[in-house]
Formats: C-alpha cells, structure tokens, sequence
C-alpha cells in the first residue's frame, strides 16, 4: 500500500523486540558475567531523553518537563550504571571502540551538566582508544560555548537534526528549533572545526511539496557537511500524529505516500552523487566516505558488543539483546539500588544471529557472502534462495557473482523487503 498509515516499518534489529521478555533477564545477567569472544568491539550508547518540545512524529522516549534537579538525578543514574557495567566480566579489559549520544536531545543539557557526565563516564570507562565519538543535536540548543564543550569531550562526529529547513514546516510538525537557528549552529560547529557534521533530513514531514523538498536539497548542498542522513516518515502507535489521526477516525496520515517518499529521497540521493557525495546505505550519503565513516552503525550491523545506558535503552552483549527499564522512576531507582536497570531480554540462537547481520547490512545496500560464510559456516545465497530470486525477478537485486545487492530501486524500499529474509514467526508476528 502506497499511503503512508499507522505502523513501524524500518528494521532497526532481529529478532523484533515483541519477542523480548522479563522471564529472559538472567539471560543478559549471565552475558554480563562472561569474558568476551576474542577480538569483539565494544561500544557505549547514552540515551538522553530530555527535550525542549516533543515533536508530532517523535515515537522515542523523552521527557518535556523535567527541572534541573531531575535532570541530575539521571545524570547520576547514568554515570552508575556505567561504573556496574564496568565492573563485570563482558569488559574483559576492553576500553570502548565507539561512544553514542543519542536522544531525546543530548545537546539539551547545559554546558556544566554535560562536563560532569562525560568526566563520570571516563572515570569509569576510559575513551581513549575509541574511533568514534558521536554527539546527536538540535540546532536551537547550540551555543559557540556549548559547542566548544562537546567539541571538547572528544566528539567526532556532530549530528544536526535539521529536519527540514522551512521554517513553517518545522513549526506544524513540532519542532523546538527555527530555519534561522539551523545556520547560525551550523557556522559555529564549521569554526570549531568538528571532524564530522551530520545532517538529518526527513523525507514526508507534515506540509512537504516538491518544491519545499528540492529547495531543501539545494540548501544541503550548499552546506556541503560530511555526511547527510534521511529518513522516511513513518508514523508509529506512540506519535502526536496516530493521536489526532485516531481522534479524527482517519487511517491515512496527514503526509505524503511511500512512493512519493522514496521519490524524494531518490532524488536526493542523485542531487547528492552530481555533487561528489557517494550513497552509503539506504538513508546515508557521505564525502570521501572511507575518511567519513558511521562506525556506531558499521560495529552494531557487524555484531559488536554495546551497553545501552539509560532510560530504556537497548544493549547487545555477547549475542544477548536486553532493554532498560521504560519509566524515568524505575530506572533511576533501581540504579539508585545498585542493580543495572534490565527490564527484558533475548538470547538469538546461530540462525537468528546470521539473520540479525544479514538483514541488518542489507541496509548498506549490499553485503559479502563470504563474510556470512567465515563467521556462520553457511552460504546465504542458498540459505536465502528463494527471497533472493524473489528480488531479482522484481529487478531488486544487481547482478554480481561476488556480493549480493541491491539496486536503488531495491535500497529505497529495504525495510519493506528485509521481512521477507525473517524467521516465519517472526514474519507472522509483524502482520498483527
């Protein structure tokens, strides 16, 4: 169906989440509690979930009104569940390959609250080894003194979640920060002299046109940053957007329709490569993309270890997947206990595993089989016959002896076609 209604489609992990469960949690303690497979990355990810508004498409958990006080109460809770973490065998030793900010709104906190987190995080943890240091933001958030602090931290790779650079645009889809205050960051981050700027596009916001979309890929351009990131528009149960919808008795969300989408994001992508960028995955583009790398997705898409901190965060152990505690009070209570917050868990047999990385590096576009047969002892062309010719009868798949992938036709429309590659249960359990 081309219109765009109620559900969540983009394929962020396997097996899906509905199958993760409270009765699985000493399965994640035990992950904890042994010593890491010989040579796996290890990488750290803080949800912040603090934000100035919440926007009419957000279906992340954050929290609009929490006071400085409560703000440090998590921020402590954080820096304890780091120092738990610390203290259990899965480190082995490891310091952390890559560090994610994440949110929420990670540059909502002040300059002072994000100095004192990051010191307390180091502490415990040190990040002197790690490749990667990414730092999401809004635009409206950031100073040149707030800016310097994050710069300072040892960030690499600085997010902006521009979203759109209309100005009424921004305002009827919810978001806290204005067309005016997406330049005036950007310039500051260029001074600084940050390794990596990110830009955040969605493709299908609320009033979107043509027009609108291909002024702002112009305006992209102009800014020429090192990476650029677009999403689709999706519209999940947990939105501003379902709620009016549903209040209204509509099914069809107020945006546009997949295949407009895609087109949008097609044309991007092809403004992009006239403009010496190369596609990198189904929502990236980067400069010089061997210098200007997303490592935080190529480690988690290639099974690497990550503890999640925060208000209900995802980790990944030793193949075991667990979820934090989704309310602030639980959270920080249980870390105000001393007890590392997991509220449910899974352990994905060897199957399930190749099928998480498949699916998963199938978002780049392409993968090696070889990869799959060194580290899971099978051929996936034949695992996946059958899925596989399905693309190429539909002219999905290039033809390659060497790697299977996707054509840009296929690339727009990779989370619609990763179902098919899913266990049948869990195939079956996505239709509910």
């Amino acid at each position: 169906m081309e219109e765009t209604t109620v559900g969540s489609y983009f394929v962020s992990n396997y097996p899906p989440y509905s199958f993760w469960s409270p009765k699985y949690v000493q399965q994640a303690q035990e992950a904890l509690n042994r010593p890491p497979a010989p040579g796996t990355p290890l990488g750290v990810y803080l949800h912040i979930p603090f934000c100035r508004k919440r926007c009419t498409f957000c279906y992340f958990k954050v929290y609009t009104d929490k006071n400085a006080s409560e703000i440090k109460q998590y921020l402590d809770a954080a820096i304890t569940e780091q120092e738990l973490f610390a203290q259990r065998a899965f480190i082995g030793g490891r310091k952390p390959d890559f560090i994610y900010f994440g949110g929420g709104t990670p540059s909502y906190i002040s300059s002072e609250q994000l100095s004192y987190l990051v010191n307390g995080m180091k502490r415990a943890l040190p990040w002197d080894a790690a490749k990667e240091v990414a730092f999401e933001c809004e635009p409206g958030t950031l100073s040149e003194d707030k800016l310097n602090v994050i710069k300072e931290m040892g960030t690499t790779r600085l997010s902006l979640g521009v979203e759109n650079f209309d100005e009424e645009i921004l305002r009827n889809n919810g978001r806290a920060h204005g067309a005016k205050e997406i330049s005036r960051a950007y310039d500051y981050a260029r001074k600084i002299g940050f390794p990596q700027i990110n830009i955040d596009l969605i493709s299908g916001m609320v009033g979107e046109t043509e027009e609108n979309w291909r002024e702002n890929i112009r305006q992209l351009i102009d800014l020429a940053p090192e990476m650029v990131t677009i999403y689709q528009m999706e519209i999940p149960h947990n939105t501003v957007i379902f709620k009016e919808m549903k209040a209204l008795g509509k099914s069809v969300a107020p945006v546009a329709g997949w295949k407009t989408k895609r087109g949008w994001v097609l044309y991007a992508f092809e403004e992009l490569e006239k403009a010496g960028y190369t596609i990198t995955s189904a929502t990236t583009a980067a400069k010089d993309p061997e210098k200007n790398r997303f490592r935080y997705r190529e480690y988690l898409w290639t099974g690497a270890d990550m503890i999640g901190l925060g208000v209900a965060s995802f980790s990944h152990v030793g193949g075991t997947h667990f979820q934090n505690e989704s309310s602030f009070e639980a959270y920080v209570g249980r870390l105000a206990q001393g007890e590392i917050p997991i509220y449910r868990a899974l352990t994905p047999n060897h199957e399930e595993r190749m099928i998480r990385e498949f699916i998963l590096q199938m978002k780049f576009g392409g993968l090696r089989p070889e990869y799959f047969a060194q580290k899971f002892g099978l051929d996936v062309r034949q695992r996946f016959a059958e899925q596989l010719e399905n693309l190429r009868r539909q002219g999905l798949l290039e033809p390659s002896d060497a790697e299977i992938r996707l054509t840009r036709e296929g690339l727009m429309r990779v989370d619609e076609l990763l179902h098919d590659f899913f266990l049948p249960q869990h195939r079956e359990a996505m239709l509910v």
